[in-house]
């Protein structure tokens, strides 16, 4: 693995979201050992998430409350001096191709930012392909500004996005029971979103989505045909079935909404 160049160590300056992130952390800054300062914006985390980061003598941990993930990644950009921000979810690992392509990395002048394409992984095992898409995770700092969008959010940057050839892979080790509970919080934003823009801004995926009965059955065929997850064994048919779950919890949300406009008013009789 090559390490990246003094200059590039200077440049660049890795930021991460992080709210009890134990069982993934270490992954990520075990590939981060190269940079001079790491900082960490943590909301307020009481597993044992800031005592693996204080453990890494160039991370700086930064409190701050939580209110959406734009709000703290903006409030993160704050923080840091460097041109270059490596922007990273707390279950990210670099691999050693992209660790090795930083170190030799000299972006155009016309370049404010890199996307990176991502391997998902269940508990290590690295499937064929899944629905997270490339994502533009080193930017000059002074470009970007952070939106919220449904439950996710995104940087926004004015010139031009190229792209890395090495991946980062996407392996995400927190109990199912902690998964579970974000995806129904995930699904009362999202369909917040959803339901606010209807065909305004919506991209053909989410109009798809907003018709609540056809995405999950449509996920579920995907991921297992399309992206050929089906030939992962276990871990395949366990992304699936996330995947599948994620959509059932957004469509009843969004069809319990419906239920509950559309059902009509009645009067009690004794009270007229």
């Amino acid at each position: 693995m090559s390490d990246p160049s003094t200059l590039v160590k200077t440049l660049i300056t890795p930021l991460i979201i992080t709210h009890n992130e134990a069982p993934n952390i270490r992954r990520t800054l075990g590939k981060l050992l190269w940079a001079h300062r790491i900082v960490v914006i943590d909301s307020g985390s009481t597993d044992a998430t800031v005592e693996i980061l204080r453990s890494y003598p160039q991370v700086e941990v930064i409190p701050h409350p939580f209110t959406d993930f734009a709000s703290q990644c903006n409030y993160g950009l704050t923080q840091i001096m460097s041109t270059w921000v490596l922007s990273l979810d707390a279950d990210y690992e670099l691999s050693d191709h992209l660790v090795g392509e930083l170190g030799g990395l000299a972006p155009p002048q016309h370049a404010v930012g890199y996307r990176a394409r991502f391997v998902y992984r269940i508990y290590g095992r690295s499937l064929r392909g899944s629905l997270y898409p490339p994502r533009t995770v080193l930017y000059r700092k002074d470009k970007a500004v952070y939106r919220q969008e449904g439950h996710g959010h995104r940087v926004v940057l004015d010139g031009n996005v190229l792209s890395l050839n090495g991946i980062i892979y996407h392996d995400d080790r927190k109990p199912l029971a902690r998964w579970l509970t974000s995806q129904q919080r995930y699904a009362r934003v999202e369909a917040d979103y959803l339901l606010m823009y209807r065909g305004e801004k919506l991209k053909r995926v989410d109009r798809l989505r907003l018709m609540g009965w056809p995405a999950p059955l449509g996920v579920f065929l995907y991921v297992l045909f399309v992206r050929r997850c089906l030939f992962d064994g276990w871990p395949g048919w366990f992304y699936a079935v996330q995947r599948t779950l994620a959509e059932m919890m957004l469509a009843i949300e969004i069809i319990d909404r419906r239920l509950r406009t559309e059902a009509p008013v009645r009067t009690d009789p004794g009270n007229t």
